[in-house]
């Protein structure tokens, strides 16, 4: 499911919304999550997952198509840890 899809999700099942409220809603929701990420902080949706940022420590790496060395710089990453109920979901046991 794309953005856009989840929009319209949305906006089908509320129709008492106007879907640009419905955007303007998403939107919001993932700038939020996107900006305390971006602070380091961790983002959790009970039920649903957990999103944090990991940090990966600088390292000599090798170029696959010359088989050089190169550096390659520290960096933060996205991490999302799903929850036990999302999980039990995917697995049937709801």
């Amino acid at each position: 499911m794309i953005r856009s899809e989840l929009i319209q999700k949305i906006a089908d099942e509320n129709p008492h919304l106007y879907q640009r409220d419905v955007e303007r809603i998403v939107n919001t929701i993932f700038d939020e999550i996107t900006a305390a990420m971006a602070r380091g902080d961790r983002v959790e949706l009970r039920g649903f997952g957990a999103f944090s940022v990991k940090k990966r420590d600088a390292r000599t790496g090798r170029n696959p198509r010359t088989g050089e060395s190169v550096d390659v710089e520290e960096k933060h990453v996205p991490f999302f840890k799903t929850g036990k109920l999302l999980r039990d979901r995917l697995n049937g046991k709801s």
